[in-house]
């Protein structure tokens, strides 16, 4: 067996929505740098002020921006993302099972029409009160630190500050309908996908419930996620980050887009949203699993010395 053994008994809501926060806390950190070069290169072709600068595939990305802006350019937002996260991912994986348990009646082997209602309620819910972190976290991942290019924000509180100054209540929540869509998709895909891959290694004995067994389940779950949401993500990014008055809503950037730049542009940033995705899914599930069974095991050994 690699890594901790499964519980016997099923680890509460608590420990769930906890271990979620937490494990996608630890992913953010590591996958962030992949994150920010697929913001940059999904506002590619609306960054204005900014000359000579052109950004090419994800390591040229990167390697561009540490060379004009520094290494530390690369987590630009990184405040805003680990704050998100804890919001966002307790909710949307920490409840998916009570929610899809909710909806069967707490009937075993759930279908998968069930599993994608359960993801996009939980998708939604997470959204619905997150939302500035993410809008936050975007502008800062867009702004660039070069010489003779205004900032935006110092610092995330002030961002915070600035945005509802500026644009209210609805600047904060800007992008919502685009994000719950694209969350909605992203959360059924990823735990529906993570879970039936999961379950058909396990029913077919290919692996055991361990460390290979949830990498392999979250690779497949972070390329089939990339593949969907894709699009909705790119229109999302752009949106969130554009200044009051440039799109009047997130449809009419979309046929921007399509009108402007083709339908290739739903499609920009494919490869570092894939390494992204395939990497942030792989650290955050198998982080996920060990450190809700590290807790179920702690809190076994409190209630034994009890």
């Amino acid at each position: 067996m690699v890594g901790l053994k499964p519980s016997d008994v099923p680890p509460p809501l608590g420990v769930k929505m906890a271990s979620a926060g937490a494990a996608a806390c630890v992913a953010d950190l590591i996958t962030f740098p992949l994150d920010t070069a697929k913001v940059r290169l999904q506002i590619q072709g609306e960054m204005k002020g900014v000359e000579g600068i052109r950004y090419r595939g994800v390591f040229g990305t990167i390697g561009t921006m540490i060379r004009t802006e520094g290494p530390r350019s690369l987590y630009n937002g990184l405040v805003a993302g680990l704050q998100r996260q804890m919001c966002f991912a307790s909710v949307r994986i920490g409840l998916y099972d009570t929610v899809r348990d909710f909806y069967t009646g707490g009937k075993e082997n759930p279908g998968i029409l069930v599993r994608i209602l359960a993801g996009c309620t939980t998708g939604a819910m997470a959204v619905s009160f997150a939302q500035p972190t993410d809008v936050v976290k975007v502008r800062f991942q867009a702004q660039m630190k070069l010489d003779g290019v205004a900032r935006r924000y110092t610092g995330t509180m002030q961002a915070y500050k600035h945005i509802f100054q500026n644009e209210g209540l609805r600047g904060l929540w800007k992008g919502t309908l685009p994000n719950i869509t694209r969350n909605a998709l992203v959360n059924c895909t990823e735990l529906v996908t993570y879970g039936l891959i999961k379950e058909a290694i396990l029913r077919h004995k290919l692996l055991s419930d361990n460390l290979p067994c949830h990498f392999v389940s979250a690779f497949g779950a972070g390329f089939v996620t990339t593949v969907i949401a894709s699009p909705v993500d790119v229109v999302k990014t752009r949106y969130m980050n554009s200044p009051p008055g440039q799109y009047k809503s997130a449809i009419n950037c979309s046929w921007t887009m399509m009108t402007k730049e083709g339908p290739t542009a739903f499609y920009k940033g494919f490869v570092p949203s894939f390494l992204r995705l395939g990497s942030w899914n792989v650290v955050m599930f198998v982080s996920f699993e060990q450190i809700k069974r590290a807790m179920m095991v702690t809190k076994k050994r409190v209630e034994d010395r009890n």
